[in-house]
């Protein structure tokens, strides 16, 4: 056995007078493991996801709140302070501020912004099932942008969860009923389109900017709220009404503080779904990440018809469980589709 050291083959005695250093190293690779973990990222980034698209519900419709770009600036200055926190008292790190960084990063910021503001339009003239049944069709946008970008295919089992998909969005309009039973076509449909062309763009952009950059969790986290402030502040000037009745109105003086409280606590649930979704994308793929946001509509839709006044239909129960179908049908197709490529490599050239 040589005597050469290696970086890691570094003694017990040199690494700590006290002898702690074997069990702090294992500490460090068993922490270095849970963050290279593709199923805790998922399963982190469901747990979020439910609980942000439920928060920004309650938000949005249960106050009738219109000043979105506030509630988004919320959202990414109780991000910010979080993680600030966290590393001011070392448990977390993330690079400085870097303008070069920062100028390539900010077409990522605006999606970002674009994202969460269509989200939370949509979300307020949709209900949660409908919503998360349209959500899938980000998916086909996902999936084709890989294509053109990342040298990806579709295979026929994937283009027929696609199908599905679709199905199961035309049967949520069908669903989605008011009180007296018509059918309620409205400006959110607009907003849900225009919401999954922006979360496209912004997963293949971000997933793109983390290989040329090699941005770590934190990093992406951080670039994306603090580039974001500043556009959500001007686009809330130049778009919103701040006039002393609508502030009366988004905080009435008799539930003021619940409002405030409910953004504050929407703001600390966007730093679970900030993280982990660069967290997941980083570890698995951006039609990954997809395909587990698909697969995940079905205890977010559900959470919708047990929280909220959600229309509860055969078409809406229907659609739900459509579209999860698709979610899974779409998953055993990449799961083949990767088996099948790993079988090609191995066959000799």
């Amino acid at each position: 056995m040589t005597s050469e050291k290696t970086p890691y083959a570094v003694s017990q005695k040199e690494s700590s007078p006290y002898g702690g250093a074997p069990a702090k190293r294992d500490s460090g690779v068993f922490w270095q493991a849970i963050a290279n973990s593709g199923p805790i990222s998922i399963l982190s980034y469901c747990l979020s996801s439910i609980l942000m698209t439920t928060t920004n519900k309650y938000v949005v419709s249960g106050y009738h709140f219109n000043l979105n770009f506030v509630l988004l600036a919320v959202q990414s200055i109780v991000c910010i302070l979080v993680i600030s926190t966290l590393k001011f008292f070392g448990v977390i790190t993330y690079r400085k501020f870097n303008k070069n960084e920062a100028k390539k990063w900010s077409p990522i910021a605006f999606l970002l912004v674009l994202m969460i503001y269509t989200s939370s339009k949509a979300l307020r003239y949709l209900s949660i099932p409908v919503y998360t049944i349209f959500k899938n069709l980000t998916i086909i946008l996902i999936a084709y942008g890989e294509v053109i970008w990342f040298g990806g295919e579709v295979t026929p089992m994937a283009l027929g969860s696609f199908f599905l998909m679709v199905f199961s969005s035309v049967v949520a309009c069908f669903g989605d009923k008011n009180s007296e039973g018509a059918l309620n076509l409205n400006i959110g449909y607009v907003w849900m389109f225009t919401n999954c062309f922006a979360s496209a763009s912004f997963v293949l952009f971000m997933r793109k900017r983390i290989k040329l950059t090699n941005f770590k969790d934190f990093d992406t986290m951080y670039y994306n709220n603090i580039l974001s402030i500043p556009i959500l502040l001007v686009a809330s000037i130049l778009l919103e009404d701040w006039s002393p009745e609508n502030l009366n109105r988004n905080f009435p003086p008799d539930n003021r503080l619940a409002v405030i409280s409910a953004m504050i606590f929407s703001g600390a649930s966007s730093v679970g779904i900030s993280y982990c979704s660069g967290w997941c994308i980083r570890v698995t793929s951006s039609t990954t990440y997809s395909m587990v946001g698909a697969l995940n509509k079905l205890p977010i839709a559900l959470s919708g018809l047990i929280f909220f006044d959600a229309p509860i239909n055969f078409f809406s129960v229907s659609s739900i469980f459509i579209g999860f179908a698709a979610g899974v049908l779409y998953a055993v197709a990449k799961q083949k589709q990767k088996e099948e490529q790993h079988m090609k490599e191995q066959l000799p050239k």
